[in-house]
């Protein structure tokens, strides 16, 4: 937030000033009476000038810290057609219910996108990663704009792997999806065990391997690495795009941990359902490498009690709704494709709006947002909760 308008002339520039302005009066043919009372005005005007430049000055040595909110949104009527027409008036924002006035309001169209591609290649996903692969292929085709967006892909299944780093380039991310392939297996003397993946997440503290605790798709820690280890580093507008059908086994983080991180990060969650309901019983119990080191190393991961199963669209849903973004599923009406220009069209058309909380000092933690439109029958997508951190000194 910026301070005011700052006052531009320097005390040199002001003696100056004041005296090239006596001067040319003195020169001027005005009559003695005349001169005397416009000497005393410019007198007075050179005082209140150099008042205000001391003022300024000790404001300048005032510090104060504002911390600024930015909510993205996006807008539908109840027939699901995106509105953009709206102007900041037309919103109304609350801070744990405490009614906030909007002091920044933009269309954002044209700041840089940075994309995460988190797609899920358990077992359980291994008839519909065909589609997932073409599908997205397009969709970064459509909606990465070289020189300005950035996009990254990572894969998980028994472990987390970063196929493709933070790039402008299509045909790098191509690749990449072409790779995606689930886990492939050999028989041994034990038992089974996985095949090799695709190579790792070089570099990073948070490869994560859930193999020990029977796991078979780190979700959350999927979502926690891409929010923490990529997008907190980005600026403009973030999102994440989560092809899964959202059953997480074996994962270290928690779903809200998991949330948590992604809202620090202010990224936006799109979870894209898919559900094979013939292949539910693959998912986990497999082998494997690890390569840990996330907080300090993550041994002894048989600590942790095997997580009963949950509604995968419950936490998908979940995820997306308390950062803004949304939850599709996919159907025979509802194709990946169709999804992905929803999609497209929300990230196309989102509105930033921008509020300084109205209490100095709210309270380290996490404080809810409501947004609406005073139009009642429009729906708002946005996150719902922001992190306020007490930055020390």
């Amino acid at each position: 937030m910026s301070p005011g308008v700052p006052f531009t002339l320097r005390q040199e520039q002001l003696n100056s000033t004041c005296l090239s302005w006596r001067v040319h009066i003195l020169q001027s043919n005005k009559s003695n009476g005349d001169l005397i009372r416009v000497s005393v005005a410019v007198a007075i005007l050179c005082l209140l000038l150099v008042g205000a430049r001391m003022r300024g000055q000790d404001k300048a040595d005032l510090t104060v810290r504002v911390k600024v909110v930015n909510v993205p949104a996006t807008v539908r009527d109840k027939h699901g057609k995106i509105v953009n027409n709206l102007t900041k008036d037309d919103f109304v924002l609350e801070e744990d219910g405490r009614p906030q006035t909007l002091r920044y309001f933009s269309q954002e169209n044209n700041l840089p996108l940075t994309l995460g591609l988190l797609v899920d290649t358990s077992m359980s996903q291994r008839r519909v990663l065909g589609q997932e692969r073409t599908a997205s292929s397009s969709f970064i085709d459509q909606m990465l704009r070289p020189e300005k967006d950035k996009a990254f892909l990572i894969h998980f299944d028994h472990e987390v792997e970063l196929d493709q780093d933070l790039t402008s380039s299509r045909e790098k991310l191509r690749s990449a999806l072409d790779s995606l392939q689930t886990p492939q297996f050999t028989q041994t003397s034990g038992g089974t065990s996985q095949g090799q993946s695709p190579g790792g997440y070089p570099g990073r503290r948070g490869h994560h391997d859930g193999s020990s605790r029977g796991g078979g798709t780190l979700l959350y820690d999927a979502v926690y690495l891409a929010s923490d280890e990529l997008m907190k580093k980005q600026s403009g507008r973030k999102a994440l795009i989560v092809l899964s059908d959202g059953d997480d086994r074996g994962s270290k983080e928690t779903l809200l941990t998991t949330i948590e991180t992604a809202q620090r990060a202010d990224t936006i969650i799109y979870s894209i359902l898919f559900k094979d309901d013939e292949d539910r019983g693959f998912g986990g119990g497999f082998g494997g490498r690890g390569m840990g080191g996330h907080h300090g190393g993550w041994g002894g991961r048989d600590r942790y009690p095997q997580e009963q199963r949950v509604d995968g669209k419950k936490i998908l849903e979940q995820m997306s709704r308390q950062t803004g973004g949304r939850l599709f599923e996919v159907s025979g009406k509802q194709t990946v494709e169709k999804i992905y220009s929803e999609i497209e069209e929300d990230l196309r058309n989102q509105y930033s709006l921008g509020y300084t909380p109205d209490r100095t000092d709210p309270g380290e933690g996490f404080h809810k947002i409501s947004v609406k439109t005073k139009q009642k029958d429009l729906v708002v997508h946005a996150r719902e909760e922001y992190y306020w951190v007490i930055k020390q000194d």
